[in-house]
């Protein structure tokens, strides 16, 4: 058996260590219909060109965001990326540092993480930022899983709209803990802490200070998220929040058909013990230079179980060296520009939409995206528009889209939306 390397004898060892008898007992309790009966029906062998022929043709079937009209945001943002950023994260310096956890090699790749945590802190007006975690939703499970630990409580309250694809990993996580709860509305004296999107899944962007107070009234934490980290360069940090999370994608990384993200995590400086992952530090070594070490890591391959944080495992070391040079190449001034340049298209966008008969616009307030209703459903408009070469939204329920504009959206694109609009409804 070329590819299981495992002897007839191992595997009975192995199987009797586990207490069952074979391997249809092992997965007895998978439905039946899951299984694949005989071969898995794959093209047979070809060689490289031949390959490389037919993954070009599939792959150009797909509509690329570059190519047409795009309005799709819902969480995922495009945006422009410097031709710098790709050549400078290929630099030696970080290719070849393998991990943070040798400093005397990984100089390179520590002194970045050091600075994109350095990015993150200013961003959010918060005391600390950790190295990133996963993504955006992953970081807001996080949040809630720290909430609860600093607090002994067992609910969390969502205040605004919150992406549901956050939401369904929140429950994932929930889910392992059968008194766990998580629901919509006030917080009670038994809330861990309020999770508060802004702008939320809608678009519209919120103030904090209400529901500073309502979580002051009952103990428990504020959260604030953010899925459009560009929002931040109009928006007021959330000075009020105990822990801001969310998404940078928008800052250095692609869209990549959904991954890989990076999500960010920011806290007061009381918290410091119990934010998931790892923190990066400057110091001097023994010769008085700059260094730049892991200074906490608090999951249970480095620490006692029982004393662990989180099994966020890693970093997304590339992804927020990408994020890191983006914004280094921004600086303060670019990074507002950026922002105000994706509000101003977001409000061209707006204006153009507003005068389609039988199209009505939702938000009363809105960063880059926004809410339109239409007269027939938005899925069967979403599709007519991909028909003719636009990509036109995220469907809501019924008759509502959410659509978004950055500064890749044209003038000539949102004339050749409204216009294909029209013709559509």
């Amino acid at each position: 058996m070329r590819y299981l390397p495992q002897t007839a004898n191992a595997r009975k060892e192995m199987l009797k260590a586990v207490g069952v008898s074979s391997i249809d007992e092992l997965f007895q309790d998978i439905p039946k219909t899951a299984f694949v009966d005989g071969l898995v029906d794959l093209p047979k062998h070809q060689g490289e060109i031949e390959v490389d022929r037919d993954l070009s043709a599939m792959a150009a079937k797909n509509m690329n965001a570059d190519d047409v009209p795009f309005f799709l945001g819902a969480g995922v943002y495009n945006h422009h990326i410097p031709a710098s950023v790709d050549y400078i994260i290929q630099r030696s310096e970080f290719l070849t540092a393998y991990t943070p956890y040798q400093p005397e090699i990984a100089q390179g790749t520590l002194q970045v993480i050091f600075e994109y945590q350095t990015f993150i802190s200013k961003l959010t007006g918060q005391d600390i930022a950790n190295a990133s975690l996963y993504d955006g939703s992953t970081a807001v499970s996080e949040a809630a899983l720290m909430a609860m630990r600093i607090t002994r409580r067992n609910k969390v309250a969502i205040g605004t709209v919150l992406n549901p694809e956050y939401r369904k990993v929140l429950n994932s996580y929930m889910s392992n803990y059968e008194e766990r709860e998580v629901f919509e509305g006030d917080p009670d004296g038994d809330t861990a802490c309020v999770i508060v999107q802004s702008p939320d899944f809608f678009g519209s962007p919120h103030k904090y200070d209400k529901w500073r107070k309502k979580c002051d009234e009952v103990g428990a934490l504020l959260v604030v998220v953010v899925t459009e980290i560009v929002s931040l360069g109009l928006l007021p940090a959330p000075l009020e929040a105990d822990i801001v999370c969310g998404e940078s994608q928008s800052i250095g990384i692609p869209m990549s058909y959904g991954g890989p993200h990076l999500g960010f995590f920011a806290c007061k400086q009381k918290y410091l013990r119990q934010v998931p992952g790892r923190l990066c530090g400057m110091t001097k070594d023994a010769d008085g230079r700059r260094s730049f070490v892991l200074t906490l890591s608090t999951r249970e391959q480095h620490i006692r179980r029982e004393k662990a944080t989180s099994n966020i495992c890693t970093n997304q070391g590339l992804c927020a060296l990408a994020f890191t040079v983006h914004m280094a190449l921004l600086g303060e001034d670019g990074f507002k520009r950026l922002a105000l340049l994706n509000h101003q298209a977001a409000c061209r966008l707006a204006e153009a939409v507003s005068c389609i008969d039988g199209v009505k616009i939702l938000n009363d307030r809105f960063f880059n995206e926004f809410v339109i209703e239409l007269p027939k459903p938005s899925s069967i408009v979403v599709e007519d528009l991909a028909t003719c070469g636009i990509i036109g939204g995220y469907a809501l329920d019924d008759n509502q889209l959410l659509i978004a504009a950055t500064e890749m959206t044209t003038d000539d694109h949102i004339e050749e939306f409204v216009n294909t609009l029209s013709e559509i409804l």
